[in-house]
């Protein structure tokens, strides 16, 4: 138990502590990123019921037999709702909160949201199907965790610039994650939908999660060159 446990949540704590590493002006306390954690462990609690409920109203598929039925799953019944409840959370986190003073600082905390969302996740998925926990294990920490993470660095991105610099609009903070985990996860479910298409799929699945380290790694460049400028302007105080 304690093997699966450690499996379940060791890559959201390696994301954790790699974002963190890289907020290289100011570093935000262990404390705050424990809590942002925490955080999103009861992310988990509270969209697991939203979902289910959706489906019981009849406004997402249980079982979707067609790929619209899947998309629409993805960006309605799971994206909208989990990344909805995971910036709910980061605002409670962060709207006061003394240490958010930087733009990375936006990343850093939804980062920490969204690996108690994944850690726990993963717990639920492995302790689900136990028989195949090794497999699942090492699937999820290459592509589930490793997507919330980059979930999670758009709506710390898109939060940090709204809030510093007004210079986006309030619903990038939660339209770009959805739009991500959506279709992260349309392409997933369109595959067991339609298992003959399941390789071209499968690639296309591939080669999108290709394009998000590139797509995560230039906003943090961004938000860290915004602090650095911050940073050499006297009139601003830390």
């Amino acid at each position: 138990m304690n093997i699966v446990v450690i499996a379940a949540v060791l890559p959201a704590f390696v994301l954790l502590y790699y974002i963190w590493r890289r907020d290289k002006y100011q570093q935000e306390p262990v404390k705050q990123l424990l809590k942002g954690f925490g955080f999103g462990v009861l992310a988990t609690v509270v969209a697991a019921p939203l979902e289910i409920l959706l489906q019981q109203l009849g406004l997402a598929f249980a079982n979707p037999q067609t790929w619209f039925a899947a998309a629409w799953n993805a960006f309605f019944g799971v994206a909208l709702v989990e990344e909805g409840v995971k910036l709910f959370f980061l605002w409670l986190l962060l709207r006061k909160n003394p240490y958010f003073d930087e733009h990375m600082d936006g990343v850093v905390y939804a980062v920490a949201v969204g690996m108690g969302f994944a850690a726990a996740e993963n717990i639920s998925y492995l302790f689900t199907y136990i028989d195949q926990w090794r497999t699942l294990a090492l699937s999820r920490a290459v592509f589930s965790v490793p997507g919330h993470f980059m979930f999670a660095v758009a709506m710390g991105y898109y939060y940090s610039v709204h809030h510093f610099d007004s210079s986006s609009s309030k619903i990038m903070i939660l339209l770009m994650p959805i739009l991500l985990h959506g279709i992260f996860d349309s392409l997933l479910m369109m595959s067991d939908v339609t298992p003959e298409w399941g390789g071209v799929l499968w690639f296309a699945f591939v080669v999108f999660c290709l394009t998000l380290p590139g797509m995560a790694n230039r906003k943090i460049d961004s938000l860290l060159s915004r602090d650095k400028k911050d940073r050499d302007n006297p009139l601003i105080k830390f």
